[in-house]
């Protein structure tokens, strides 16, 4: 069964990637949440999808020149509604005191392809060992140089490369760096590559895939599951076919 993937947590309803979209695509009864992490400049883990706070907060500047004490200080509600002022952007930590407690799995994207933090991924692979969820975490990269780093440090938890570029033969490619799955955009995907995957034994998820025949597509197709910002729907779509 493809699985339902909360992509930056119900982001459709809730600012992207704060606790009120996580909490609530626990709520539409998605079975995994996507997030993304980067590094502050004191170098701890905090969950937000672009390199700068200006689109998502209401400040600006890189967040690898921000002290943690001072991204803390932010909005990262107010830009979407005035009813989720004063929403905070979260440590990967803080959101992982609250995921323990849930049956969600974790998609963690790791935000190194424009900005190659230094040691993010010990980092990260540290905080998720701490709270034993390694095994129902998957890490994502675009950043293949990333992906080799991360299987170097664990043989257990999943590796995916992230890519929206087409590559030949991306299942072998995607291999020998050393990942066991593929997160790849709609427009790539077709049954020549589930079946190249299925021969590699790796798994292949979409993203982003918000539309009715986009979601039908991919669960008739056979994919292993897909990011989408209305986690509520695709679930009543899923039980449609």
């Amino acid at each position: 069964m493809t699985m339902i993937i909360a992509h930056r947590g119900a982001s459709k309803v809730a600012p992207e990637n704060t606790m009120p979209a996580f909490e609530l695509a626990l709520r539409m009864k998605a079975e995994a949440i996507e997030t993304d992490v980067q590094l502050t400049k004191d170098n701890i883990p905090v969950l937000i999808h672009d390199e700068h706070v200006k689109r998502t907060t209401n400040s600006h500047g890189y967040i690898k020149d921000y002290h943690l004490a001072e991204l803390k200080k932010l909005d990262a509600g107010s830009w979407f509604s005035k009813n989720f002022g004063g929403a905070t952007i979260l440590t990967l930590e803080e959101f992982l005191q609250w995921m323990v407690n849930t049956p969600l799995h974790l998609h963690l994207e790791l935000k190194n392809n424009k900005i190659d933090y230094m040691h993010l991924e010990p980092i990260v692979y540290e905080l998720l060992s701490q709270y034993k969820v390694a095994d129902r975490t998957t890490i994502s990269t675009f950043n293949p140089d990333s992906v080799q780093r991360f299987s170097q440090l664990s043989s257990t938890i999943e590796i995916a490369l992230l890519t929206s570029r087409k590559i030949n033969n991306l299942p072998r490619y995607a291999k020998e760096l050393g990942a066991k799955a593929v997160h790849i955009k709609y427009r790539l995907l077709n049954k020549k590559l589930i079946q190249q995957c299925q021969h590699e034994n790796m798994r292949v998820r979409v993203y982003t895939v918000n539309q009715f025949s986009s979601m039908m597509r991919c669960f008739r197709i056979g994919c292993d599951g897909i990011f989408t910002d209305v986690p509520n729907k695709a679930i009543l779509y899923r039980n449609l076919t």
